[in-house]
């Protein structure tokens, strides 16, 4: 799964990098986004339209938030059959913005939090579906969920899930509304490379979604990669 992620570039960069217009965006570093939080979402349209979305994908028939637990992530192996999942990868998908995710490594009874990361350093985007619904004063809010496939040989050893990170000349396929066809889009939902990513061991500051800082990046144990 992916429950966690950081995304600390400036949004002048992100907009150059995702071809958004970032008129009225502020985005601050942000290095522990959990979910149900605002994150920035990327849409089609020219320019491409950048937005907040909650975190948390909420049935446009809903009258509210779910009580349970948020639609945070979707599978890519049931995607394109699950009823609600379906609607959203035919007709909105979205780009998730983030520069590096967390996962935890179960170490006997401890869970020692990794961050994974593309070995460049940049930023690049998880694939995500959106979704919008009323509240009963009748408040449009917009939500999204970020897609899951099987682990990679990098993320393996700390997780059996990792996100879909769309490669860069994927982008604009996976925006382009034309593009409804779900079996082919499913089959855009690929394990990263792993030779194209990095890991390593961070703080326990990041399990509370309450700290928020530039020292929840820093490797611990002289940057030891896993």
């Amino acid at each position: 799964m992916c429950g966690r992620y950081s995304l600390i570039a400036e949004v002048g960069q992100l907009a150059l990098r995702f071809e958004f217009d970032a008129s009225g965006l502020e985005q601050p570093p942000r290095y522990n986004v959990a979910p149900t939080q605002p994150v920035l979402a990327v849409r089609s349209g020219e320019p491409r339209r950048a937005s907040y979305m909650r975190w948390g994908l909420v049935p446009s028939r809903a009258g509210g938030a779910p009580a349970g637990p948020p639609l945070i992530n979707a599978r890519a192996e049931t995607v394109a059959e699950r009823g609600l999942f379906r609607s959203a990868l035919t007709g909105r998908r979205c780009l998730v913005p983030a520069d590096g995710f967390y996962e935890w490594k179960r170490d006997g009874g401890v869970r020692r939090p990794v961050r994974f990361t593309l070995a460049s350093g940049e930023p690049f985007a998880f694939a995500g579906l959106w979704q919008t619904w009323q509240d009963p004063r009748g408040e449009t809010t917009a939500s999204c969920t970020i897609i899951t496939t099987e682990a990679n040989e990098i993320l393996r050893p700390v997780h059996d899930r990792m996100p879909v990170i769309l490669p860069r000349e994927l982008e604009a396929l996976w925006l382009e509304e034309e593009m409804q066809d779900a079996t082919a889009l499913a089959s855009l939902l690929t394990p990263y490379p792993s030779e194209e990513m990095e890991a390593y061991e961070v703080s326990t500051l990041v399990n509370s979604a309450l700290n928020d800082g530039p020292d929840l990046i820093e490797p611990v144990e002289q940057g030891r990669l896993l």
